[in-house]
């Protein structure tokens, strides 16, 4: 038999790559476009500033400390998507050994952007909370962002991939590759921003 905590794993897992989740997708794609194979540890570190980020939003909003109208957490997601791809196009282009320390801009913005993306988790994951003691709620908590986690690496592991791919087989440049993901990226979340009820 299962226990609670595979499923959980199992379902946040599925979770962040399901086609629903396109817009969560969309930002992790957005978030590692500026970099390469070579730069996977900063990707690690970035996508896991991510999961920090939502990973505490989505604890808070679980247990009913903080809520947020969904209209305005399904508008501000796409935001979060078209101001990473502006502050990826904005860059300078820069080569790998020459990027400084881990903890720059866009880790903050990461971390930041998570917390609004795990207010986008939290209907899911209340839908899906089995009855219990704290305890087994943590546990499912921690099972679900270990799930979402393992998918986001999931992401980021195929978008390198597609990237090496770009570089040495099609001979892209990386400006021309990341001016391509982000704008693409700001093009659909422009739409998804439109097409909220925000408005």
């Amino acid at each position: 038999m299962q226990s609670t905590f595979d499923t959980f794993l199992q379902l946040g897992f599925g979770h962040i790559l399901a086609p629903g989740a396109y817009d969560h997708i969309l930002f992790v794609i957005a978030l590692c476009a500026v970099y390469t194979v070579s730069e996977w540890r900063k990707v690690a570190v970035l996508v896991t500033a991510f999961t920090i980020g939502h990973s505490l939003t989505l604890a808070l909003a679980s247990l009913d400390i903080i809520r947020f109208p969904s209209d305005v957490i399904e508008f501000l997601i796409p935001v979060t998507i078209l101001l990473t791809a502006v502050y990826n196009v904005a860059q300078k282009e820069k080569k790998a050994e020459k990027r400084k320390g881990l903890f720059q801009l866009n880790y903050i913005l990461a971390l930041a952007f998570g917390l609004i993306h795990g207010m986008g988790f939290s209907n899911f994951f209340r839908s899906s909370l089995m009855p219990g003691e704290k305890f087994q709620l943590v546990s499912q908590l921690l099972a679900f962002n270990i799930g979402v986690e393992l998918g986001q690496l999931a992401i980021v592991a195929s978008i390198l991939a597609t990237s090496w791919l770009v570089f040495n087989y099609f001979k892209t440049k990386q400006r021309e590759w990341v001016l391509f993901v982000s704008g693409a990226a700001a093009g659909v979340a422009f739409v998804l921003m439109l097409n909220t009820k925000f408005w």
